[in-house]
């Protein structure tokens, strides 16, 4: 392993846990290397739809699969249709490059994603760019991030189904607009409401799912690894198997 990535994996608190030993030899090797194989590919699941007793729901989704980045950022923060936005601070729209072949899907916005209107900071945002750089990405170099929520819930409690089926929409014309090659949903909620799943991380791991009929990745949120340390090793395991995934897709042209 070069000082590089020895430096990266340092920065997450990952070291000395990648020294992991081959079951057939015994010998130490590089984590980064380890293969994961991916299982049988979901099938494309799509956010919920609006409840189709909701009038207007589906002419306002229509609406939107019709907007380009000009439009859609200024609809994103005049939206009131689940009432979110009258008590977070700003709307959280997303950032990043916006032809990016990784597209990474959080949650919802936290207190400081609130503040500065940017998906992603403070802490956990520092971690999600160590873990980012230590697969060879940067923040806003071919990489978008986005979340699943444009809007704070009130105290940070958990998104409501409501909620998401109502902001849904948004991040589905994001997707349409930025074609990604490749999607990394970060936390128990992301992967839940892309994939149309209560299934736990843990059982959603290690396999390749789609999403819109884009390949998805399942990984934890940076905010859990900041509270639950051991599982940083399983989060470096999926960044490895995004990797080679992306790298796949890459040699299929």
């Amino acid at each position: 392993m070069n000082s590089r990535r020895e430096l990266f994996l340092e920065e997450m608190g990952l070291t000395p846990l990648w020294r992991l030993k081959s079951r057939e030899t015994g010998a130490e090797e590089d984590a980064a290397e380890i293969a994961i194989q991916p299982g049988i590919a979901a099938a494309a699941p799509t956010l919920p739809a609006p409840r189709q007793t909701d009038a207007g729901a589906n002419d306002r989704a229509e609406h939107i699969a019709r907007m380009d980045w000009a439009e859609l950022r200024p609809a994103v923060s005049g939206c009131s249709a689940c009432g979110l936005r009258k008590t977070c601070t700003q709307t959280v729209f997303g950032v990043g490059d916006e032809q990016a072949d990784w597209l990474l899907v959080g949650e919802a916005p936290g207190a400081e994603e609130d503040e500065r209107g940017e998906p992603f900071v403070g802490q956990a945002g520092k971690l999600l760019d160590s873990m980012l750089a230590g697969i060879g990405l940067k923040r806003g170099e071919d990489v978008y991030i986005a979340n699943v929520l444009k809007c704070r819930p009130p105290g940070n409690r958990n998104p409501e189904h409501r909620e998401v089926e109502l902001c849904s929409p948004f991040l589905v014309r994001q997707v349409e607009l930025l074609r990604p090659k490749l999607i990394l949903a970060m936390g128990r909620f992301a992967c839940q409401a892309l994939l149309s799943t209560d299934a736990s991380i843990a059982s959603l791991r290690g396999r390749l799912h789609r999403f819109q009929g884009v390949p998805l990745v399942v990984t934890y949120h940076p905010a859990y690894l900041l509270r639950t340390l051991p599982d940083k090793a399983k989060a470096w395991e999926d960044l490895c198997f995004a990797r080679r995934t992306m790298a796949d897709l890459a040699a299929q042209g």
